[in-house]
């Protein structure tokens, strides 16, 4: 089944020691839109000549220092070669109907080759495919450059989609039709603008779209406040309002289930990060409110039935479980029964839910390992399941489902195993379509998953990759995340951009560790495991990091100041906190397109819509817990910090590059060393393409090298 853009609810040469040895600030020039009780309030200018000028010495200096260090060349030259080897799985972004859509990017394509296949070719594993569109083409011809930001298809004829292109690849997007049978954008077809914009098909000829509209139509978090119906043949002007949120609220968006040939839309009023109002949309244009709670996760629609997987107890049924109710009850003003589809155990969790023609898929954990399970609704209302038989301790990605058969395509992948990608049927053996050969040689590696004791006594598990006979201390790099719900699951040592790709290959490979923690905050054990350090007891998901670190060392892995430890994002902010309060522990920190200034975070870019996660800074309640680990108001003189390695992207439009570029100028005033490098594309990914991933995975490795190779440096 298509799996629709979700709603809102994810980057001078100079010596080490030459980087303590830094002029005094330029004199502060504070905008409007920052306080002017902080000297470094001009760095939030994303474009402004001032703060272009400052990024562009530390980028200059920082990317002179690293790219001189030993083996840098080396690393970047690997890491591309991995990240675009030509021998690749062509995974599938979307089953339509009877065709599979895919992006596909290699050296010569760096953005991407957008194209289809028939779904019987694709699924005999050999896909005859045909280019839709060039994204590296289409940019050089409109002088923009166009990073693909996915599709949204209308059912059930699936002729055509709304594309959407980010131009340096932040999250606002162009969106344009395009036409599949011709391979073309139709000519006077929908467009619109760029923005953060949301929108379905609400049929043939008409769109849900959720946009900037003008005055007063945007939340505070930046998002669309208002969602409109948009006929073909009128202008955008002139859509009608089909709902709207407060400017409190983090947004709207009209989202639309296809199920056969209904379609099923729900409008959904995103009250924060983690509760929605949700009506069903009737056919006579009625909003009916969706009995499900509104921290509940709407997943799909099968057989009439809407599925959701609840956050919290609701009548009678556990957190963490499947539910299943009838939409037409709810349309007809009847209650619906609440049905149980699946109910985890206290040691697995819900990950993903899609559906195919009559088949329920759900992707789930266990203690951290993929299952994937298949399940049936009977008559009598009772689901049974099965479980599919792929490879055991193993990460399971759910990559598509097909509508008009019973059908779907997992990639499952480790550490030290290639992702391989199979065709699953209920009950019948996995066939496996592609399997990438081995990218190098895992034999001499081991894999091994440890839990280690937290501050309040609970147990954090992790996993710990190293060659097999290693003894003796050695250094680490401990990856992890600790938020919104987002489990950190083992992948390939190759290609995870968020762990800076090859890096943890090349260190393990020159004989030390890698470590993923699976700290509370993520969705690793359910709804519980992301709610315990919610709001005022974020300490725990630091005291969970410091756990392992500690375990580390207690177990002879490692040794104090020889662990690193890396964070993207949210865990960008867990690392910032983690180099203030154990600097005795670690001895690097690898800090991509962080969270730093959490007194002013939610004025910043999406950053209101986080609040139910963190608590709201201008409350001085929320303040008071906040304010003890908010890495930018925390940051001491005098304190022999490790050096951090600090990335971002000017074009990060979802976490304000203003927080890292605070955070360094506060070092730099302070007179404590860092690296910084600020890539002017890439949006919150930091990165637009392959080669500027490559690039950040050389960057970090030689960082590493530096830093945790000989005695800590000042």
């Amino acid at each position: 089944m298509m799996h629709q853009r979700l709603p809102f609810l994810a980057l001078l040469a100079l010596s080490t020691t030459a980087l303590a040895q830094t002029p005094a600030p330029i004199p502060a020039q504070t905008p409007t839109q920052a306080p002017s009780t902080d000297p470094n309030a001009y760095l939030e200018d994303i474009h402004g000549a001032r703060a272009l000028d400052t990024v562009k010495r530390w980028n200059t200096r920082s990317l002179a220092a690293l790219e001189a260090k030993p083996g840098y060349a080396g690393y970047r030259q690997r890491a591309l070669d991995l990240l675009q080897a030509d021998r690749q799985i062509a995974n599938p972004d979307q089953v339509i109907g009877a065709q599979v859509l895919n992006l596909w990017q290699d050296k010569t394509n760096v953005r991407g080759l957008w194209r289809v296949a028939s779904l019987a070719s694709f699924s005999s594993g050999k896909p005859v495919w045909r280019t839709l569109i060039d994204v590296d083409a289409l940019g050089k011809a409109e002088g923009k450059s166009w990073v693909w930001k996915g599709a949204t298809c209308r059912s059930p004829s699936y002729d055509r989609c709304m594309v959407a292109l980010s131009n340096g690849g932040g999250d606002a997007v162009e969106e344009r039709e395009f036409d599949i049978p011709s391979g073309k954008f139709v000519a006077d077809g929908f467009v619109v603008p760029i923005f953060k914009t949301r929108l379905n098909w609400a049929g043939p000829d008409a769109l849900y779209v959720a946009t900037d509209f003008g005055r007063d139509s945007l939340t505070k978090s930046g998002y669309p406040r208002v969602a409109k119906l948009w006929r073909r043949g009128t202008p955008l002007t002139a859509a009608t309002e089909i709902a709207s949120a407060t400017q409190d609220d983090v947004g709207i968006n009209v989202s639309v289930f296809p199920d056969g040939e209904q379609r099923y839309p729900l409008v959904v009023r995103d009250t924060d990060f983690f509760h929605s109002k949700r009506s069903h949309v009737a056919q006579d244009g009625r909003l009916v409110p969706s009995p499900l709670p509104d921290d509940a996760v709407i997943n799909t629609v099968l057989d009439g039935r809407l599925i959701a997987t609840l956050a919290s107890d609701w009548r009678g049924v556990p957190a963490g479980a499947v539910v299943a109710y009838s939409i037409a009850d709810v349309l007809a003003g009847r209650a619906p029964t609440i049905e149980r589809v699946l109910v985890p155990t206290a040691t697995q969790a819900v990950e993903q839910v899609d559906s195919s023609k009559l088949v329920l898929w759900v992707k789930m954990l266990d203690d951290v390992s993929g299952r994937l399970v298949s399940l049936k609704r009977g008559a009598d209302g009772n689901w049974t399941h099965t479980v599919a038989a792929l490879p055991t301790a193993s990460t399971i990605h759910l990559d598509a489902t097909a509508g008009k058969e019973d059908l779907a395509f997992a990639t499952v992948e480790s550490f030290l195993s290639p992702p391989a990608l199979y065709a699953i049927r209920p009950a019948t053996k996995p066939v496996a379509v592609d399997t990438l050969p081995a990218r190098f040689d895992a034999s001499k590696m081991q894999v091994e998953q440890r839990f280690a004791t937290s501050k309040d006594g609970t147990k954090i598990p992790y996993f710990l990759v190293r060659k097999k006979g290693t003894t003796g201390p050695v250094p680490a790099l401990v990856h992890a995340y600790g938020g919104f719900r987002n489990a950190q699951t083992p992948t390939y040592l190759v290609d995870q951009p968020y762990r800076s790709g090859p890096a943890g290959l090349f260190w393990v490979e020159e004989g030390n560790a890698f470590v993923l923690a699976n700290i509370r905050g993520g969705g690793e054990y359910g709804p519980r495991w992301h709610q315990m350090p919610l709001r005022e007891n974020r300490q725990k998901a630091y005291d969970d990091l410091h756990a392992v670190g500690d375990d580390l060392v207690r177990t002879g892995v490692s040794a104090k100041r020889k662990i690193a430890v890396s964070g993207r994002s949210n865990g960008g902010l867990l690392v910032g906190v983690a180099m203030e309060q154990r600097p005795d522990l670690y001895g690097a920190i690898v800090m991509g397109s962080p969270l730093l200034d959490m007194q002013r975070y939610s004025h910043l870019s999406a950053g209101a819509s986080w609040i139910g996660e963190y608590g709201d800074p201008d409350k001085p309640a929320d303040w008071a817990f906040i304010s003890q680990y908010s890495p930018y108001q925390n940051l001491k003189r005098g304190v022999k910090y490790p050096v951090p390695f600090i990335y971002t992207s000017t074009e990060d439009d979802r976490v304000h590059p203003g927080h890292a570029r605070k955070f360094a100028a506060r070092l730099e005033e302070y007179g404590d060393p860092f690296f910084y490098y600020e890539n002017p594309e890439g949006g919150h990914a930091a990165g637009a393409d392959k080669i500027e991933d490559a690039k950040r995975a050389a960057l970090v490795t030689v960082y590493l090298n530096t830093q945790l190779s000989t005695a800590p440096q000042r």
